[in-house]
């Protein structure tokens, strides 16, 4: 199958090396279009492909991101970026599902690692990077979406491709990210007008900050927009607007967001732990237990830990507060190695 792989990048040389040799056994095209590298970005680019031009940068994400499409000599696209590692693809299936979808948009698997409580982990999401040039492109100048050009509502269909994404990982880093993004996106707002994808998007990167107050704003003015359940953005923005409120100890205005989207989000591990987490800070441990139990088993998630070590060790935290402590041993030794649970185990021995 023909595909061209477009890559933006701008002072990249710590990321794009690898990120060009894991897609160099596929045999793609791979575009580079540089947005101003004073790095050696280029010249490492350079070893992977021939095809690497400038584009003169003007805040607008979706510019850059169709120039680099323009150049590219395949109708079929594939999307990444710098700090993206090609993990596993199926090219013959691509091609397969593809050829029945030629106007959709294939949504690939990203895996961003995160640590939570101690413990290094995986979250993966499903995002839009393949499709057609014939029918879909990029709009928006920030946190821009591959979208169809005649203007329609897109449509998604999933592909077997899976990318590593390393991120920004230092605190600094995601504090300029996020401070440059909100600037792009309150700019993108006056200009164009504001949408729950956008506001999704403030949220996100008000999180980035630790500023849960501005990201509640955010995601309460994006949920009260005409929204679609099924988008996955959607899906996204409840869940972290929910952890925004479970920070400021919002319980009330927590367990009403849940009961709002609880038909439409509870196959997912991920909805279900966070409900019970809310009902537990509340103090409503029956509901908590029930949430954390249903979460165990579910086998839909985004967050490793969410229907299994994470659950068990809410549930063994209940079993504690109880006074039964053999059955929150039980619960505490279903964990693995996730520290805290064994933190737990570890006093126990102490007190026995």
């Amino acid at each position: 199958m023909d595909i061209s792989v477009c890559v933006i990048a701008r002072n990249e040389d710590n990321h794009i090396e690898e990120c060009l040799k894991r897609l160099r056994p596929c045999k793609f095209e791979v575009i580079v279009v540089d947005t101003g590298s004073i790095d050696r970005t280029k010249e490492l680019a350079s070893a992977y492909t021939d095809h690497i031009y400038d584009f003169e940068w003007c805040s607008d994400f979706s510019a850059a991101r169709n120039f680099s499409i323009e150049k590219a000599t395949n109708d079929w696209i594939l999307i990444i970026d710098c700090d993206e590692y090609l993990e596993n693809v199926n090219l013959l299936d691509i091609w397969k599902i593809s050829q029945a979808n030629p106007e959709k948009i294939g949504l690939i698997q990203r895996n961003n690692p995160y640590t939570i409580q101690g413990v290094k982990s995986i979250v993966s999401e499903r995002i839009g990077r393949f499709f057609n040039r014939k029918y879909c492109h990029y709009e928006g100048s920030i946190h821009e979406r591959v979208m169809p050009i005649d203007g329609s509502a897109p449509e998604y269909y999933e592909i077997p491709l899976t990318i590593y994404h390393e991120g920004y990982v230092t605190e600094s880093d995601k504090r300029t990210r996020a401070t440059r993004n909100i600037d792009m996106l309150m700019a993108d707002v006056r200009e164009h007008g504001a949408d729950a994808y956008k506001y999704f998007q403030l949220g996100r990167n008000y999180v980035s900050m630790n500023d849960y107050i501005k990201a509640i704003e955010y995601y309460e003015k994006g949920l009260t927009l005409d929204v679609n359940p099924k988008d996955s953005y959607v899906m996204s923005m409840m869940e972290s607007y929910g952890y925004c409120l479970l920070e400021m100890d919002d319980t009330y205005k927590g367990l009403e967001i849940i009961d709002k989207f609880y038909d439409s989000y509870s196959f997912r591990a991920d909805f279900v732990y966070l409900a019970g987490a809310i009902a537990m800070r509340r103090g409503l441990y029956d509901r908590a237990y029930s949430e954390f139990e249903k979460a165990t088993n579910i086998h839909i998630f985004n967050k490793n830990g969410s229907g299994d070590y994470r659950a068990f060790y809410k549930m063994g935290n209940i079993w504690e507060i109880r006074g039964d402590m053999e059955k929150a041993r039980e619960f505490y030794e279903k964990c693995g190695e996730f520290p805290p649970a064994q933190s737990k185990l570890s006093g126990m021995k102490d007190s026995d």
